[in-house]
């Protein structure tokens, strides 16, 4: 399984992209997504972006990744979650979601 991680760009070199997020650095294929410029939040698969996303998208996704880092060291997160999971969701909310 394959988890993608938001990244930020700090500086772009040519289809490469210097990119920071959760204390770390690394050097990002950016061929996937196209021209990016400083500042843009990508979302990142084994050093590839693979989509372009928004700051508040990045927020979600590191929420996400912080609850699951906390459930693998034996926290109880189940009260801090904000959002539904798809088990949990309604057959519109399915619908919206997925774009179906």
């Amino acid at each position: 399984m394959c988890i993608g991680i938001p990244m930020q760009v700090v500086e772009v070199d040519g289809r490469f992209a210097l990119c920071e997020s959760r204390g770390e650095r690394r050097r990002v294929g950016t061929a996937l997504v196209g021209q990016v410029a400083p500042g843009d939040w990508l979302l990142v698969f084994l050093d590839d972006a693979r989509d372009r996303i928004d700051a508040a998208r990045a927020a979600e996704v590191n929420e996400a990744l912080d609850l699951v880092l906390g459930a693998m060291q034996g926290a109880d997160a189940s009260a801090a979650v904000d959002f539904a999971l798809p088990s949990r969701m309604s057959a519109e909310q399915l619908k919206a979601l997925t774009g179906a």
